[in-house]
This record gives structure tokens, sequence and C-alpha cells, in this order.
């Protein structure tokens, strides 16, 4: 069972990358860098306080928002 922080931090996550795919669809590069900063970010969070994120955020998705954090 997972705790209501790694509840919430899970649903910011999912959230975050329909956002990023949104952003991507439509051509929107400014939007493709926030929305990929965040969900670096969330999943920066998520590591330091030991939620294992194994599986929530598919590898392209995670490629993309790298790359487009760099």
């Amino acid at each position: 069972m997972m705790s209501q922080f790694a509840t919430v931090l899970r649903e910011n996550i999912e959230t975050t990358q329909r956002h990023l795919t949104a952003a991507q669809e439509a051509g929107h590069p400014f939007e493709v860098h926030l929305h990929s900063a965040r969900l670096m970010d969330l999943l920066d969070r998520a590591a330091s306080n030991g939620v294992d994120t194994t599986g929530w955020v598919p590898e392209a998705a995670l490629a993309a928002a790298t790359a487009n954090c760099a």
C-alpha cells in the first residue's frame, strides 16, 4: 500500500506526463521544457524520499524529459 505522499506524487507525475505529451504534440517547445523540468523535479523528489518510481514513467517519456532539461 502506498503512502498518501507517494499516491499524490504518482498522480502529479501522471498529470505532468499528460501535459508533456500534449505540449509535444502541439509543438510548444517552451511548454515541453517546463513540463520536462517538472517531471524531473517530481522524480528527484520521489528518489530523495525513498519512493520507488520504477514503471511509473515510460522510458520514451523519461528520455524526452531528460533531453529537454539538458
